[in-house]
């Protein structure tokens, strides 16, 4: 597996063992489809979020949470609406959550979530 994607897998996988104890209810893990992917689809307080998920070896090209600009967001929020409507979840409160997850020689040092991340406008 190319090293990027092992990087990426590892994150994820943190990164929802760490929702799950913030009582985050994992619905879907890498839900994917022609319009995009959503790393984690969640439930939590009564709110169904779709969390990006960014892993770091450093801040060489900003933190994580920046690596989600706008062309990003709009596939993500894209890809929610139609995950919304393939459930039939038309009137769930739903929020965009970013994880960010630094990985230092194969070790997590650290994970933050920034929940409301960003929002459909």
């Amino acid at each position: 597996m190319a090293q990027h994607l092992e990087i990426g897998k590892t994150g994820e996988l943190a990164a929802a063992k760490y929702l799950k104890k913030y009582n985050y209810k994992i619905l879907e893990l890498n839900f994917s489809c022609k319009l995009g992917e959503i790393d984690i689809i969640a439930y939590h307080k009564n709110t169904i979020v779709f969390v990006e998920v960014k892993t770091r070896k450093n801040n060489m090209y900003g933190t994580p949470a920046q690596a989600v600009n706008k062309s990003k967001q709009k596939r993500l929020i894209k890809t929610a609406l139609y995950y919304l409507q393939l459930k039939n979840k038309y009137n769930e409160n739903i929020r965009f959550d970013i994880v960010e997850v630094w990985l230092i020689d194969k070790v997590i040092k650290d994970i933050n979530i920034i929940p409301n991340a960003f929002s459909i406008t």
